[in-house]
Parts: C-alpha cells; sequence; structure tokens
C-alpha cells in the first residue's frame, strides 16, 4: 500500500451459504480508494452495493482476498481488532440515521467520542453539534427532532472522531429534498474540511456525480465509469444482498 492510498482491495469475494447451495455475491475484484477521494456507488437494490460496503469497512469478512485499511490488514484481524479499528479510524453515516433513542443529540455524539478515547468528549462533541447547526437542539431527543436535524447529528458523530474514511450508506434516503439537499452539502463541505475519504452508497445519479470517482453496479457487474477505461477496475457481483 503506497502512501496516498487507504483502501486496497486485492481479489476480494464474498460466497454465501444458503439451503440451495453457495452463492457467490461477488467476484473476485481489486480496488484502490486514495486518502482524500470521495468515491461513490450506485446502483438498484439487490445488487450488491451493501455487501461491497460491508466489506470495505471491515463489517463483514470476504471468502477470500485481501482487505487493507489504512495499514491495516482486515482479513487478518479479529472481529474485535476490527471493531476497535472502526471506532479510531472510520465513520458510518446511515439512511436510518441510527441514533441511539435514550440519549440527547449531544450525548449521541458524545458516545462516540468517549468510546474512541478522545480527551474532553464533552467539550468535542459540543463543538462538533455546533458544526451542524444543532446547538440549540442539543439536550433534545432524536424523537424530538426532524429526519434532517438527526442526519446532521449522525453527521456529527461520524466526524467526532475524525475518521481516515467516511461510509455514507443512502444518507438521503429517509429526507424529502429540501433536506437531503442541505445535509448533503453539509456532508461535502465537512469532508472537504476534514480532508476524510467519503465512499457513499446511493441511487441520487445526481448525488453521485458530486463525488471524484463513480462506480455503478448493473446486471451483476460494478464498473468505475467516467474513467474507467482508463483505470481498468471492474468488479464482477451477483446476487441479492
Amino acid at each position: 500500500m503506497t502512501p496516498t492510498e487507504l483502501l486496497s482491495l486485492n481479489n476480494v469475494s464474498k460466497t454465501v451459504t444458503t439451503e440451495n447451495g453457495d452463492l457467490t455475491i461477488l467476484k473476485p475484484v481489486s480496488l484502490v480508494v486514495n486518502r482524500g477521494e470521495s468515491v461513490a456507488i450506485t446502483g438498484p437494490s439487490g445488487a450488491g452495493k451493501s455487501t461491497l460496503l460491508g466489506l470495505l469497512a471491515g463489517l463483514d469478512s470476504a471468502t477470500s482476498g485481501e482487505i487493507v485499511l489504512d495499514h491495516n490488514p482486515l482479513h487478518l484481524m479479529s472481529e474485535d481488532e476490527r471493531a476497535q479499528l472502526r471506532q479510531r479510524s472510520v465513520g458510518f453515516i446511515f439512511q436510518s440515521f441510527m441514533l441511539i433513542q435514550s440519549l440527547t443529540a449531544l450525548e449521541n455524539v458524545m458516545l462516540a467520542a468517549q468510546l474512541a478515547d478522545i480527551p474532553n468528549a464533552k467539550g468535542v462533541a459540543e463543538k462538533w453539534i455546533n458544526s451542524v447547526g444543532l446547538s440549540h437542539r442539543s439536550t433534545h431527543y432524536p424523537n424530538q427532532l426532524s429526519g434532517g436535524e438527526q442526519q446532521r447529528v449522525a453527521i456529527a458523530r461520524a466526524f467526532v472522531t475524525q475518521p481516515a474514511v467516511l461510509f455514507a450508506d443512502e444518507p438521503t434516503g429517509n429526507l424529502d429534498h429540501g433536506n437531503g439537499q442541505r445535509v448533503i452539502d453539509l456532508l461535502f463541505e465537512l469532508n472537504r474540511a476534514q480532508h476524510t475519504t467519503l465512499v457513499l452508497v446511493t441511487h441520487d445519479l445526481t448525488l453521485a456525480s458530486r463525488c471524484q470517482r463513480q462506480f455503478q453496479v448493473v446486471d451483476g457487474n460494478l464498473a468505475e465509469i467516467d474513467g474507467s477505461e482508463a483505470n481498468g477496475n471492474v468488479v464482477q457481483i451477483k446476487g441479492n444482498v
């Protein structure tokens, strides 16, 4: 892995066992994402995007191949070791927000900071709540916040550890157009300011076009577009995820 590379996949595949036998979801793929890049993965539901994202983030184990994240070989690490790596180097933003309902907005962000052993977790969390424009809502619980506000809390939580890479899975899927646009503008603004690598899964081609590189899952294949011929990165994917 070169100094500019943040994420590297080498001949990675994924096969699962079903009642009808083995099902290959991901055929061998090699892929490199550089530090500071923004990468979009698009395609229809069930095409394999979530499986690929789970492997990239170390949430799932590959059947074969090598995955290196920020110089850490995920394929050689235990689940506990991968969890520790995610706490200090990875941020997540999900379609369903995934906030803890019994914690306030500030406490949701604080918890991520505490789990990563960040000093002065409360002060750091307050800074990030303010950065997403929610200091006046910091004591409110998720069910007292709008969808757009909840996703802004999720963005603050994702950035509080200053992760090397941020994985966003359909971050505007539960938002109306106006709130979705504001959330995405904020996400890209903070991403540029923090020089974070961004891997974004989305159905929205307009949103995907804001990323530096795009991949699309179609008919069982994931191919890089807008430069795929030059890079030669083609991933074969099939099956439902």
